[in-house]
């Protein structure tokens, strides 16, 4: 695997230099660490990024925008922190995996997330808010995500989804420290105590947020479940849709620079979420630039 595999957040990749990340998260601690509600933004799009941006300060949190390296630097609204998450790597593929594994380094005392390709009603965010704040140190919220009906009796291949989430810092030092956590191939990780936990951990599915689960279930980790159906509905995702197209060909060339706009309508998402009016000050925006 070539670097790209370490900016995507995959324990498995040649190269992990754990004191260069080290060192970089006392760099985003200086930007971030003072910040009571940091949300991160994954920007990909400027449109998208920018309505992100606007429906978490609604609800009073902080968007701590970092960017996929093929996007271009996005534009910020009034209250929004930017964050070059890359600036040490030089990562030509670069995920919020990646900077959200290490939040206990540089946040205050939690860390909000989400995928650049979700947006929600103004009532969901109030929701979302809601349980985000009221985590109790060493507790997290996420998605919980099971593969549907053909997995729910095939127990090792489930997980929790970054798809929207919050953790707090004693979380996500507890990942840390039990080796488990949101990167792929979690048994790998360099704190899995020895080779006998490495081989039973090698038969649990090797995808992001499987560590997740493997630290609630085998480490009394706390989870509390966001339900899918809370924000299903403005989840732009290629999954289960028959009509996405992939710019490049391929889900493994997956490109949401380039597909997230390819695919979605975004003026379409916000009119049916009744967000249209946040989308129009973006427009305003780059008039007056």
């Amino acid at each position: 695997m070539s670097t790209c595999a370490v900016g995507t957040g995959d324990w498995k990749a040649d190269t992990i230099l754990l004191e260069k990340i080290f060192e970089a998260a006392e760099e985003w601690k200086s930007i971030v660490g003072a910040i009571d509600r940091p949300w991160l933004v994954w920007h990909v799009s400027d449109r998208w990024s920018w309505v992100q941006q606007l429906l978490i300060l609604h609800v009073g949190w902080t968007p701590v925008v970092g960017r996929d390296p093929a996007a271009p630097i996005p534009t910020l609204a009034p209250g929004s922190v930017f964050v070059d998450f890359n600036a040490r790597f030089g990562f030509s593929k670069m995920w919020l995996h990646f900077v959200i594994e290490f939040s206990w380094l540089f946040c205050k005392d939690r860390l909000a997330f989400w995928h650049a390709d979700l947006l929600c009603r103004l009532s969901t965010m109030e929701r979302l808010a809601e349980i985000f704040e009221s985590l109790r140190p060493g507790e997290l919220a996420a998605v919980k995500e099971t593969g549907g009906i053909r997995n729910w009796l095939r127990w090792k291949r489930h997980r929790y989804w970054e798809l929207v989430g919050c953790q707090t810092n004693e979380a996500s030092r507890s990942h840390w420290e039990t080796g488990t956590g949101w990167w792929r191939h979690f048994a790998f990780h360099p704190n899995c105590p020895d080779a006998a936990e490495r081989e039973r951990r090698r038969s649990y599915y090797w995808d992001h947020g499987t560590g997740i689960m493997y630290w609630k279930r085998r480490y009394g980790g706390r989870v509390r479940d966001i339900p899918l159906k809370l924000v299903a509905e403005g989840h732009c995702t290629s999954i289960g849709n028959p009509r996405y197209r992939f710019t490049w060909g391929s889900p493994a060339r997956k490109d949401l620079t380039v597909d997230l706009d390819a695919n979605y309508q975004i003026d379409t998402i916000c009119r049916r979420l009744g967000i249209e009016s946040l989308l129009a000050l973006y427009d305003r925006e780059v008039e007056q630039v």
